[in-house]
């Protein structure tokens, strides 16, 4: 009986190049490290300290432009929490985040847990591809944490 051997990163390696990406040994890793876990929001140097826990030698400036090339390959969602502080989030589906000010956590709300009134009208020769919701949110004082 013939037994089905998958190669070591084939799922990975199916997702770059569906997306166009050429697969170099650095995404090939990064990209092992972001997609095989399940939905995650990372920033680049908690993926670059993943990164080096792993004895994956990357730049974190590598690290960064890979996030950004994943970005605009549609493989991740950058979400922006403010000025110069990004999570990229592999949950690519219709969702919005709660963002924690006190903690920095980022996490899930269901799409369909979120409901908009109107939105303005939009600028001649434009359309809406998405809307992002992030609902901030502070721990209360003595709220024991």
């Amino acid at each position: 009986m013939a037994m089905l051997h998958t190669r070591p990163f084939a799922s990975v390696l199916d997702q770059l190049k569906s997306a166009g990406l050429r697969p170099t040994r650095q995404r090939l890793a990064l990209a092992k490290l972001l997609f095989e876990g399940g939905d995650r929001h990372v920033t680049a140097e908690l993926l670059h300290a993943e990164a080096e826990a792993h004895r994956i030698r990357v730049s974190l400036a590598t690290v960064y432009n890979t996030l950004h090339q994943f970005t605009a390959a549609g493989l991740l969602r950058e979400v922006v929490v403010e000025p110069g502080r990004s999570y990229f989030d592999t949950n690519r589906h219709d969702h919005h985040h709660f963002f924690n000010e006190t903690s920095g956590e980022l996490t899930d709300i269901p799409g369909t847990e979120v409901t908009l009134a109107r939105l303005p009208a939009v600028p001649e020769g434009r359309r809406v591809t998405r809307v992002d919701v992030v609902i901030r949110l502070a721990d209360e004082p003595g709220a024991g944490r």
